[in-house]
């Protein structure tokens, strides 16, 4: 079996380039009991590829040199030698940027086609929407009439933490980039939106949140944190999930060490600010998450945005278009039918 997939020909320096992840074709090896072949229906791209890209020390290897593309995917069982799974089966996986793979059926999940669309495991019932879940209530810790603010409020995680939020008897509001997307975050039932490309940002921001900021999802970093950090109450609680405006950075920001000014107001508001991997929850959560989503998706209390692009050779520009911002909701390849 041939696979067309993308490869790291080379670590991009600024933003990614079809230079950088070329396609190609390859051939696979047939699977053997325990394996699986799979052909990809549906790619995931998230921005913690960009630092798979990379080789400096992060909490997962980087993706060597000549490798395929890692990535979540939902797959089409073609072969199965030892039948753990049937011929037709849709299964979540980690196929990476590829037409085909092959795959240790450990590593699979059957998925249900009655319980909700397949796409979804890739995003509000897989590890975005998982994500939300676990950094929003181990971490930030809403409490009812409590203000959340999230930036990136209309992309896969900042979406489902703004709605978890509301469900918790919390202020949502979320920050994101241009007047569809805020119009957006009103449909999903937020409290408040802002543009953070709006001249008067930081006025708006003031706005929103009268009361101050008792939780700030960060998911950006940047200008976005700059406006955010005076707005935060004592004792606020901060998840960091990702600082997405910094990944395509190629040295330091110029002007003064700011460093100070951070430490002091985490050391005078006495801020909780913690990083996270989702996966370090997935044990102890993952299948109240599943229970709890799932039931808020089917009574209509957390709605979700797909934005599926066509073709695995778009890949590279959608995903590019990923860390500037331009996707509404879970970007999605769509490699086959």
């Amino acid at each position: 079996m041939l696979t067309t997939r993308i490869v790291l020909a080379q670590r991009p320096h600024g933003e990614p380039t079809s230079q950088d992840l070329p396609l190609e074709s390859a051939q696979l090896p047939d699977p053997t009991p325990g394996q699986a072949l799979l052909e990809t229906l549906y790619l995931s791209l998230d921005p913690y590829m960009r630092g798979r890209m990379s080789d400096a020390k992060s909490y997962a290897a980087p993706v060597e040199i000549g490798q395929t593309m890692v990535g979540g995917t939902v797959s089409r069982v073609l072969q199965c030698p030892g039948y753990e799974f049937a011929l037709g089966d849709i299964v979540l996986g980690y196929g990476g940027w590829q037409t085909h793979s092959v795959e240790q059926v450990s590593g699979l999940r059957h998925l249900d086609l009655e319980a909700a669309p397949v796409s979804t495991a890739l995003g509000v019932l897989g590890m975005p929407g998982f994500t939300a879940y676990s950094g929003l209530l181990t971490i930030g810790k809403p409490q009812p009439g409590e203000t959340v603010v999230v930036a990136a409020a209309t992309g896969p995680v900042g979406s489902a933490v703004g709605q978890i939020a509301r469900l918790k008897g919390a202020r949502a509001v979320g920050i994101a980039g241009g007047p569809e997307k805020v119009a957006i975050l009103q449909d999903l039932g937020f409290d408040a939106g802002i543009d953070r490309r709006s001249d008067d940002f930081r006025a708006r921001l003031a706005e929103a949140t009268p009361d101050g900021i008792d939780v700030y999802f960060e998911n950006v970093g940047g200008a976005v944190f700059d406006a955010v950090l005076p707005r935060l109450n004592s004792f606020a609680r901060m998840p960091v999930c990702g600082l997405v405006s910094d990944y395509n950075t190629t040295s330091l920001p110029k002007g003064p060490d700011r460093l100070g000014l951070l430490m002091r107001q985490i050391l005078s508001k006495s801020l909780a600010v913690r990083g996270f991997i989702q996966t370090e929850f997935v044990e102890a959560q993952f299948a109240d998450f599943q229970r709890d989503m799932s039931g808020w998706i089917a009574d209509g209390s957390v709605g979700y945005l797909e934005d599926v692009v066509d073709g695995l050779d778009q890949a590279v520009e959608a995903f590019r278009g990923l860390l500037r911002g331009d996707n509404v909701g879970k970007l999605l390849i769509r490699v086959s039918g």
